[in-house]
């Protein structure tokens, strides 16, 4: 008999890794430079680190009070769609999984894939064949059942703080660090807000992929305590790890250093550890990698089941099944693993990125403005948990998502408007099931 209905099986333990290991992936090792180059001082640089992680935690307590009230699967769209629309929830749906999981996932396969030939001095030319093993792997794990996925995260996340914690700890205790490296605040050449601005863009691109956990809440056995304290607690771990280790970097080398290097956390790593630095940095980025890209398989695979619980697919009847023995929805995994492994053998996967970056913050954006809609539509619903300093902290998460949307239209226009029109091609789509498919809509508005 073909199963339908996803298990309560994802404990509060494996929705906080899910979280902290799909957003402290590669960023961690590799952002540095262009967060450095953008501020021009160590000070403004460490600002910028903070003050993302203010923003990205305002948003987190936002998002938690409307994923208490809409506690199904789906996250994202979900919210979307209970809000403004069906069809403002598909398009979301859309843009997710037909590029954001998908180029995520793949950009991810092909770090690791880079840093697996870099450790063993392998041919370039097997990049893409690990790279397409190492997303097959992890899907077929995935398939396996849930609680093989989850045990993955789980491990992978706590092994990706181990080198960390390692390198924040030398980096803290090296002789004579901080005193020169840790100043000037501002650079002479650089304007103070201009500096600040650049540099927040790319610190809350490396906090991305924290919402992917709402995904989950319809598999949590109480969502309603559970989500909150995952977004809040995870997004806190994560900004404490990135202020630690950017403090650390920082007692070791200069920030021109930093910003003039392609990978500075090697370059950290290489004067803590002479001889095994490199070595010690590139495991620490193969397993750091390796959980994001589990964690956003773990995330993307529930994404067209959902889509085709609501009648929102084509062939929603093959997308809406789980398989009988593991409860997994494997159909939608096969199609994520299949657009990603195109993606890695077009060589597309980074402009794809770039482009749905801004259409996410989009509906990200929309979602924080959602809770202060649904305080006024419907304040009598039941609330287990409301953000705390209301309207104060749903604002600040606003204004920050205005603020990466403003930003990437000016700095990328082209990208931005062509990332509207890539989630504008579902439209049709949405179009053509709501005119032949009579599925209906299992979850009614309260």
């Amino acid at each position: 008999m073909e199963k339908t209905e996803l298990k309560k099986s994802i404990s509060g333990l494996t929705a906080l890794t899910v979280l902290v290991g799909t957003v402290i992936g590669a960023g961690v090792f590799f952002k540095p430079t262009a967060v450095y180059s953008a501020s021009g001082a160590p000070g403004v640089g460490l600002l910028a680190w903070f003050v993302a992680g203010i923003i990205t935690i305002t948003g987190g307590l936002t998002v938690a009070e409307i994923g208490t009230i809409y506690s199904e699967s789906g996250g994202l769209m979900l919210y979307m769609e209970k809000v403004y629309g069906k069809i403002w929830g598909f398009l979301a749906g859309w843009a997710q999984m037909i590029v954001y999981f998908p180029a995520n996932f793949a950009a991810l396969a092909i770090i690791f894939a880079t840093q697996v030939i870099n450790l063993f001095g392998l041919s370039d030319q097997l990049i893409i064949p690990i790279a397409i093993g190492t997303a097959l792997f992890i899907a077929l794990m995935n398939f396996m059942g849930t609680k093989h996925g989850s045990r993955i995260q789980n491990v992978a996340t706590f092994l990706k703080l181990i080198p960390l914690f390692i390198i924040i700890i030398a980096g803290l205790l090296y002789p004579g660090g901080g005193q020169q490296s840790l100043m000037p605040f501002v650079s002479e050449d650089h304007s103070f807000l201009t500096a600040l601005s650049s540099a927040l863009v790319a610190t809350l691109f490396a906090y991305d992929g924290w919402m992917n956990v709402g995904t989950l809440a319809g598999e949590m056995k109480n969502p309603g305590k559970t989500l909150p304290r995952v977004i809040v607690g995870g997004l806190s771990i994560v900004m404490a790890v990135y202020l630690a280790i950017n403090v650390a970097y920082l007692f070791v080398v200069d920030s021109a250093t930093l910003a003039g290097t392609a990978t500075p956390a090697a370059a950290v790593a290489s004067k803590l550890f002479p001889g095994i630095g490199g070595k010690l940095i590139t495991v620490g980025i193969l397993i750091s990698v390796f959980g994001a890209m589990n964690g956003y398989f773990i995330s993307a695979i529930r994404i067209p089941y959902v889509l085709a619980k609501r009648g929102l697919l084509p062939f929603a009847d093959w997308f809406g099944v789980l398989h009988p023995k593991t409860y997994v929805p494997m159909n939608g995994g096969i199609m994520i693993v299949s657009i990603s492994v195109v993606m890695m053998l077009s060589g597309s996967f980074n402009q794809l990125t770039d482009l749905i970056v801004f259409v996410i913050w989009i509906f990200s954006t929309m979602t924080f403005l959602a809770v202060i809609i649904l305080r006024k539509r419907k304040p009598a619903i039941e609330r287990s948990y409301k953000v705390p300093l209301y309207p104060f902290i749903p604002l600040v998460a606003i204004a920050g998502g205005l603020f990466i949307l403003m930003s990437t239209l000016l700095t990328q226009p082209f990208n931005a408007l062509l990332g509207i029109v890539l989630t504008l091609l579902g439209v049709p789509v949405f179009l053509y099931t709501q005119k032949n498919q009579k599925a209906p809509v299992l979850i009614e508005e309260e």
